[in-house]
């Protein structure tokens, strides 16, 4: 059976203007994300990873070539539909975990599904589903502040998948991490996508790397190896 595309960019360039300056971030990039796909996006600082990410994110638009998702092409969209669009299709995970300080582990999960309008008693049995998931259901009401780095991060990809995400886009998720948690949240990764979850990791670490099945490499706003 022939995986279909998630995400898809074709001939794809991104140009930034500084001062007089034009800077090429990506140059004719095309390439395939799909379903069930465990990719990790590997290149130095510099190299185009945080804006390739910016578009398989919805997050930018290019200046040229064209991003399809399930096969229709998004760049018509207006930014409210992007923005719902990123909503239901997207799960982040980043760097920084980007938890609310103010809200427990089981509040920082059920945000997504909040902001979905989802019903609350199903918002609450998904979080702490999802928090088991991720093995912090016995964390469930502690804060940010009360959880160690790794614990941070799990808590933070329970939220990515809390309303059913085609990609799971995970923007250097070890960097903020010591090496075993790192490699920890990595192994939960793994346990995702041998789920069926199609995830992206964005990485400066050729280690943390490994642990994806398929490696695109970036140089210079070219994608050198996919």
């Amino acid at each position: 059976m022939v995986s279909k595309a998630v995400i898809e960019l074709r001939n794809l360039s991104k140009k930034y203007k500084m001062d007089a300056v034009t800077v090429n971030a990506l140059e004719n990039v095309s390439l395939q994300i799909k379903q069930g796909d465990f990719v990790a996006v590997i290149g130095p600082s510099g190299s185009g990873k945080s804006t390739l990410l910016h578009m398989v994110g919805l997050l930018d638009r290019p200046t040229s070539g064209a991003i399809y998702v399930e096969g229709k092409n998004i760049l018509n969209f207006s930014d409210s539909e992007l923005a719902h669009v990123r909503g239901e299709k997207i799960g982040f995970v980043f760097q920084f975990f980007n938890l609310y300080p103010t809200m427990s582990a089981l509040g920082n999960v059920e945000l997504p599904m909040i902001i979905a309008e989802k019903d609350l008693d199903y918002r609450k049995e998904r979080a702490m589903e999802l928090l088991k998931l991720v093995g912090l259901e016995k964390r469930a009401d502690h804060f940010p502040a009360q959880l160690s780095g790794g614990e941070r991060q799990r808590v933070a990809i329970a939220r990515a998948l809390a309303n059913d995400p085609l990609l799971i886009l995970a923007d250097e998720p070890t960097g903020n991490l010591d090496s075993k948690s790192g490699h920890e949240v990595m192994k939960l990764f793994t346990k995702l996508n041998n789920s069926g979850k199609t995830i992206v990791v964005v990485t400066h670490d050729s280690e943390i790397a490994s642990h994806a099945e398929r490696l695109i490499r970036i140089s210079d706003g070219k994608v050198v190896a996919k």
